[in-house]
């Protein structure tokens, strides 16, 4: 699953960290998981995990001496709604460096 249309809007690492974050659900991903599911090195992770945490997106709690960190509800889709498609223009609007 994917984080809602309106948050791929960022920079790729934050994207791929948000669509991992939400394939997971509340189980949350550590900082190490997170780092085998996007391609990119550490300190690309933290800036992506800061921005994301600035913006109130993530939430990070610590149980048991581990941190996890969770989606925000609002970036998480209604799994019963229907997915939108993306329209040819919003296609071309991802695949474009802004």
């Amino acid at each position: 699953m994917k984080a809602k249309r309106e948050y791929r809007n960022r920079k790729e690492v934050e994207v791929a960290v948000l669509d991992a974050l939400v394939d997971r659900g509340e189980e949350g991903m550590t900082v190490f998981e997170l780092r085998s599911h996007v391609e990119a090195d550490i300190d690309e992770l933290e800036t992506a995990l800061g921005e994301l945490k600035e913006d109130h997106l993530i939430d990070a709690t610590t149980n048991d001496q581990r941190t996890l960190i969770t989606p925000d509800e609002r970036v998480v889709p209604d799994p019963d709604e229907d997915p939108e498609e993306p329209s040819f223009v919003d296609r071309i609007i991802e695949k474009l460096p802004l």
